[in-house]
């Protein structure tokens, strides 16, 4: 019976002394380049629970899968090619005979795989489990020996050059896509060599990005819309920081000031509808030496200031792209704000805690950024003209549109449900019968586009960060500040 009481008189300051610990090892890792994360690094095997739960929740509660989005996924599926990659797919008739558009069908790509690898994801399935994690694992194959196969001084991830992707997005948009694929299934990989294998190339195309950034945020490299290209970079460089990866302060620094200078400068864009002609060709010369040279035309669009380029005169570009960015900013921010309070209250070195302080500062500088963008979008989503963008439906819309969604849904309430609902009877409406979306110009391609229109049907899956979700203030004991009832927090 003593020694049953001395027991329990030590759980209380033993809980205390690992909840102490817990917390310091938290602290000292979240957003230090120069440590390793604080979660650990090796792989996770298939009998431990799969890091991503522990990384990773949802703004709300995801809503089942309906019939539109399973006819899409089983496109997917069906068109996934035999080495694990998709290529472009079918285009639109006017898009046909342009540019290497036939030649390129079925040839794999990187970013056509990795946006098409991402929707799968996002229906629940990881490369270790789920009822797509053979098609993920293998697109996951594919993409990592892509990377491992480029060359160490450029930013190209790939060999293959003139897809309409590229084209229109410019030729970094395989190295980003391959940013956001990779950190998303870190932690996700079947065994010990699949999951040091992503560690790898993920750092390889992480140190690419750090290498070829510019101070503005910016990247060389031409496109019709790259805009949308680097608000992929924004938003795969913090999952990849968010996942755990090393990410430097400064990459994310710049990606997050671009995002808001562009946004700074779009008052400037034309009104919709007045918008820079798409060029059929590629607005890039880079091409690999296989390919035969394509004349770059001259850039026809409006350019915004700013680290995130051209938006070609298409306010819905400018304002998705910058809005997707600054709530990815703001969700990799939150994981620091406890390290940097943690070392505001209890550092004892005074130039320490005055960086604490000043990194906080911009933390709430930034996220008011975020908040302002964000009602400015909602002020005009029943803006038919600034909804349409281009015009008519193509890929660019539909990443406008996940871009938009993926901010949204952490905002929650309202302006989350009608839009939801107002994308959902939309998309579905312009579903081809075989299940895949197209688009009606620029890129055009069935691939990209169905992923896109499937990723904002499932934007209510959008990985959020655990701990960014558990800060979130309940209004009610049943009632979350986004307007839905708070989910558990997976352990």
């Amino acid at each position: 019976m003593r020694t049953r009481l001395i027991y329990v008189a030590m759980l209380p300051p033993l809980a205390v002394l690992f909840g102490w610990t817990v917390l310091r090892v938290d602290a000292i890792g979240a957003g230090d380049d120069s440590k390793p994360p604080a979660t650990p690094t090796s792989a996770v095997s298939p009998t431990n629970p799969d890091r991503s739960s522990r990384t990773w929740t949802t703004a709300v509660e995801p809503k089942p899968l309906g019939t539109h989005v399973l006819k899409g996924l089983d496109w997917l599926i069906k068109h996934q090619l035999e080495g694990g990659g998709w290529g472009q797919g079918e285009e639109s008739a006017a898009m046909r005979g342009s540019g290497n558009g036939e030649s390129l069908r079925d040839k794999p790509n990187v970013a056509d795989s990795c946006i098409a690898a991402l929707a799968l994801i996002r229906s629940g399935s990881t490369p270790r489990q789920g009822p797509f994690q053979s098609a993920i694992a293998n697109a996951v194959r594919f993409v990592c020996s892509e990377v491992e196969e480029s060359d160490s001084t450029s930013i190209a991830v790939t060999r293959v050059q003139g897809t309409r992707v590229q084209q229109k997005l410019g030729p970094n948009i395989d190295t980003f896509m391959a940013s956001m694929l990779l950190a998303e299934v870190r932690g996700r990989m079947p065994d010990d060599q699949g999951e040091k294998r992503v560690e790898l190339a993920l750092e390889k195309v992480l140190e690419k990005i750090r290498k070829h950034q510019k101070e503005d945020g910016s990247f060389d490299g031409g496109g019709w819309a790259p805009i949308l290209a680097q608000a992929m970079c924004g938003k795969g460089i913090n999952r990849a920081r968010q996942a755990g990866a090393r990410v430097p302060q400064m990459v994310l620094a710049r990606a997050e000031s671009g995002a808001r200078n562009a946004l700074g400068n779009s008052a400037a864009t034309p009104a919709a509808g007045t918008v820079a002609a798409a060029p059929a060709l590629p607005a890039t010369a880079a091409v690999s030496t296989t390919s035969p040279a394509l004349k770059a035309p001259a850039s026809r669009g409006s350019s915004f200031a700013g680290g995130l380029g051209g938006a070609a005169g298409v306010e819905l570009y400018a304002r998705a792209a910058s809005v997707g960015v600054l709530q990815d900013s703001v969700n990799t921010n939150k994981l620091r704000e406890r390290e940097l309070y943690f070392m505001l209250e209890n550092s004892k070195d005074a130039k320490e805690r005055d960086e604490a302080k000043k990194s906080l500062e911009g933390i709430a500088v930034t996220e008011r950024a975020q908040m302002d963008a964000q009602a400015q979008v909602v002020a005009r989503l029943d803006d038919k003209a600034f909804i349409a963008g281009f015009g008519s439906n193509g890929g660019e819309e539909f990443l406008s549109y996940m871009n938009l969604a993926e901010s949204l849904v952490v905002k929650g309430g309202e302006e989350w449900r009608h839009w939801d609902s107002s994308m959902t009877e939309n998309l579905n409406r312009i579903q081809n019968e075989d299940g895949s979306w197209t688009g009606h110009h620029c890129i055009t391609g069935r691939t990209f586009c169905t992923a896109t229109a499937l990723l904002v049907l499932m934007a209510d899956r959008t990985p959020l960060p655990v701990s960014v979700k558990a800060g979130v203030k309940p209004r009610s004991s049943t009632e979350t500040s986004n307007g839905q009832r708070p989910a558990a927090t997976p352990k």
